[in-house]
């Protein structure tokens, strides 16, 4: 899949107005200034559109260090949905639930990265609560990500990227226990520190495994030169790759489905912490952190669709041709080269999870659309984040606008009870949330 890459923001910009021409809605669209906002703007259905143009001058506003406090779900509080929609609990009292997937048997897997377990839900289409809850497999490496391969009713192995490398377990459907060790399918990712999730998918054909690797840094910070120089580094790399601590992360990485073969397949991404497949297209999706310490309306997080041999611009750019104060003058060849992101997000949102959405509850206007969870602000000093969010596409290709769909897990400026990480489709139609501040899933269907 080739690239796309433009070189200034007017084409960026005439290509979202042209996606945006047409649309029916009655809800304003939240535009410029306005669309950066802060949690207490935030409600369902509230559609937000942010581009490169919006952007403002690094240094803008000042860098703030604004952690949310983590306290109990009040009893009355339960997250707000737009009108025609119904949210209940479907389980809570877990330890940190992140990454979800639905099997194709319908059983829903939960990552728990802090105790290195996935855990297995299982229950009757259309029923609220789960009617059985096991644990699948332990002693796991800071597990994240997890997919079934190959696709179809009857997957063979469940791949589990932990934080240090992908492991595999045989797997039938139905299993509700790992029927053995796992298999080590790559045995050494670029771990230690800095960002530690990883997510994995396979593309539609079954050829390729996609794993996604944070950067160790927020910016690059002492990257340097590499000790060949910048030329000769670059001539027989992939566009954009890093070097020293940084080499193989900011990336997504392709291998194949046995592990050989490993190549960038993707450049210049922060923190791609949720993978997604575009059902139809095939095209791999990332769910993005930017990087911090820029003010409070940089650098956005965004969702964006991956082009093999693309280069999304970490850390010497940002946003397209948008260079960071911090690598000035450093990287002139790449300049003209950043592929810019879709989706831009409010900045420090945390964008972790992502789903499309292929069932038949919702309304036929949701269909192939996307969801992303996002887990929440602490470098703003305007919260934000902390919901989940629709990524609107017409025809399969996104608008570049994004609609508030889950809200209400803010309880005052300092004090949060839910911060969202991941999102999957039910056998149903159903969506299901989970948060990691209280530990519960949240099931959302249509009336």
């Amino acid at each position: 899949m080739p690239g796309l890459n433009f070189a200034g923001t007017s084409i960026f910009a005439l290509a979202i107005a042209a996606l945006t021409i047409g649309r029916s809605s009655a809800e304003p669209v939240l535009k410029g200034a306005d669309a950066f906002g802060d949690w207490q703007r935030d409600k369902p259905g509230t559609v937000r559109l942010i581009t490169p143009l919006d952007l403002p001058k690094p240094g803008a506003t000042a860098s703030s260090s604004n952690a949310s406090r983590i306290v109990p779900r009040p009893a009355s509080a339960v997250p707000q949905v737009p009108a025609g929609f119904k949210i209940e609990l479907f389980a809570e009292g877990l330890s940190g639930p992140r990454i979800m997937r639905t099997a194709p048997n319908g059983d829903i897997f939960v990552v728990e990265t802090g105790p290195g377990r996935i855990r297995i839900l299982r229950s009757a289409d259309g029923a609220t609560k789960p009617a059985t809850n096991e644990i699948y497999a332990s002693g796991l490496n800071k597990p994240f990500g997890i997919a079934f391969f190959p696709s179809g009713v009857n997957p063979q192995w469940l791949y589990v990227a932990n934080t240090d490398g992908v492991v595999r377990f045989a797997y039938r459907s139905g299993d509700l226990k790992a029927s053995g060790k796992p298999e080590t399918i790559v045995a050494n990712l670029p771990h230690g520190y800095g960002h530690s999730t990883r997510d994995i998918v396979f593309t539609s054909d079954g050829k390729r495994m996609l794993v996604s690797v944070g950067s160790a840094g927020n910016a690059g910070e002492g990257l340097g030169r590499p000790s060949e120089g910048i030329e000769a580094w670059s001539r027989d790399r992939a566009l954009g790759a890093a070097w020293g601590s940084e080499t193989d992360r900011a990336a997504v990485l392709g291998f194949d489905p046995d592990g050989k073969n490993q190549k960038l397949f993707a450049t210049g991404i922060r923190n791609c912490v949720g993978l997604a497949i575009q059902p139809g297209s095939g095209t791999p999706w990332c769910s993005t952190n930017e990087r911090d310490g820029r003010g409070d309306n940089l650098v956005p997080d965004y969702v964006t669709r991956v082009r093999e041999g693309a280069f999304y611009g970490w850390p010497w750019y940002y946003i397209g041709a948008n260079e960071d104060p911090a690598h000035a003058g450093e990287r002139p060849d790449l300049k003209d080269k950043v592929t810019i992101p879709d989706v831009l997000l409010q900045p420090h949102s945390a964008s972790l999870g992502l789903t499309f959405y292929t069932g038949n509850n919702f309304p036929p206007d949701y269909r192939g659309d996307a969801f992303a969870a996002e887990h929440g602000s602490w470098n703003r000093s305007k919260r934000t984040g902390y919901k989940v969010v629709r990524i609107r596409l017409k025809d399969g290709v996104p608008t570049g606008e994004y609609e508030d769909f889950v809200t209400g897990f803010v309880v005052a400026d300092n004090e949060v009870w839910g911060r969202p990480v991941g999102v999957t489709v039910t056998r149903d139609g159903a969506l299901l949330v989970s948060e990691d501040g209280n530990g519960t899933i949240w099931r959302i269907s249509h009336d």
